[in-house]
């Protein structure tokens, strides 16, 4: 359920990892470690976790 909220606040929403981090009162680090545990890479070519 993370990835679908975070990918869709990503395409929808916000322009990078920066503002969504910011706009939720995480770091960016603290969001790709939750999404990594399940196997999932930022890729900031596309904006969205992959």
């Amino acid at each position: 359920m993370l990835l679908s909220i975070v990918n869709m606040q990503l395409r929808d929403k916000e322009p990078d990892l920066k503002m969504l981090a910011g706009k939720f009162s995480m770091s960016e680090e603290e969001i790709k470690a939750r999404l990594g545990a399940i196997g999932y890479e930022y890729d900031p070519e596309v904006n969205q976790f992959v």
